[in-house]
């Protein structure tokens, strides 16, 4: 599909805060996943832990907590998780969805889809 990022806000779980960021889009991660000193930085509070496999095949338990995230016109309140110093801000399928947004792996850009109600 190509490999892709877009400017993205993180806000405070209040909404009073933001820190702005590139993240890359990745369809095949569960939520977003955040350098954990931003989301400390903006007081999101990790509420529980659970497991995930990373790309590398590797498990390990990671704090998440909930907060706002801006993108492509939209804002919504999403799981994040508390991912290490270094990595790259994710965008997930669940903010993806969350936002009523689909992937142009053309263009490679965000585009508005339909929901779907079964």
């Amino acid at each position: 599909m190509g490999i892709f990022s877009v400017a993205i806000s993180l806000g405070s779980p209040d909404g009073q805060r933001w820190a702005h960021l590139d993240a890359l889009i990745d369809t095949g991660a569960s939520m977003c996943a955040m350098p954990e000193s931003v989301l400390r930085g903006l007081g999101v509070p990790a509420t529980r832990r659970r497991r995930f496999r990373f790309g590398q095949g590797e498990v390990r338990e990671m704090e998440i907590g909930q907060t706002w995230v801006r993108v492509a016109g939209e804002q919504v309140f999403t799981s994040v998780m508390f991912n290490a110093e270094g990595t790259p801000a994710l965008l997930g399928a669940m903010a993806l969805e969350d936002a009523l947004l689909g992937v142009d792996p053309v263009a490679k850009r965000l585009i508005p889809v339909d929901g779907f109600v079964g």
